[in-house]
């Protein structure tokens, strides 16, 4: 789907588009955890990761720090582990924290140049603490709207997600582009809403197909200024 050159608002995913080129949490905290030389194979792994989210997710995290999340995830991920170590939950607590706020900081300007041509809002499948951690890292003054799956009751690529957002802004889903890193969440879930919308792909191996022919794709957050400034 052809990028609307029209286009009054921007919406972005939050992880792996905001707080990463492309790299999902699941996968950025896989990587934390071979460092630190955590025994566990992926899909014991990603059962963790799934079921400590999962239960996040049902706990509505309303107030709670970017940290105080990341931190509940770990444990919650160590504990389906098996693993008792607060020590080590700290540690891959802070070093994912501090990645996070690197990129944020990074992609802060670009934020800054786009808002001023475009509405920028936030949609993401969250805890319902989606606009304290956009007060945590600096995020929340570019940012229009927020749009929390856990508060408004759709996950995406539920269309409804997408709607709230663009009801918010008082927009037709043609008068607004998606950015985000998950091709069966972020693109086929604005697809399925008539949306614009962009590709932020980590340095995959392997062919990369879009949900649509002429999707533009983009490795950073830099890229957009080519795309749309």
């Amino acid at each position: 789907m052809a990028v609307n050159g029209s286009a009054k608002a921007v919406l972005f995913d939050y992880g792996g588009t905001l707080d990463a080129d492309g790299i999902a949490w699941k996968d950025r905290f896989y990587s934390l955890y071979l460092a630190e030389h955590v025994e566990a194979d992926r899909d014991r792994y990603d059962r963790a990761f799934y079921a400590a989210d999962d239960a996040l997710v049902a706990r509505r995290l309303l107030g709670c720090s970017l940290r105080e999340s990341l931190l509940l995830l770990v444990t919650g991920v160590l504990e389906a582990l098996n693993i008792a170590d607060s020590k080590l939950a700290l540690r891959l607590c802070d070093r994912f924290l501090q990645d996070s706020l690197d990129k944020i900081r990074s992609n802060i300007e670009t934020l800054r140049e786009l808002s001023t041509r475009f509405r920028l809002g936030i949609v993401s499948n969250f805890y319902g603490n989606l606009e304290q951690v956009c007060l945590d890292t600096g995020l929340a003054p570019l940012m229009s709207v927020f749009i929390d799956s856990a508060r408004v009751g759709f996950i995406k690529p539920d269309p409804r997600i997408f709607q709230a957002a663009l009801t918010q802004l008082q927009l037709d889903p043609r008068e607004a582009i998606f950015v985000g890193d998950s091709l069966p969440r972020d693109m086929k879930g604005a697809k399925g809403l008539g949306m614009a919308h962009i590709w932020l792909v980590s340095d995959h191996s392997g062919p990369l197909v879009p949900c649509c022919p002429d999707d533009p794709m983009i490795k950073s957050l830099t890229d957009l200024r080519e795309i749309l400034l």
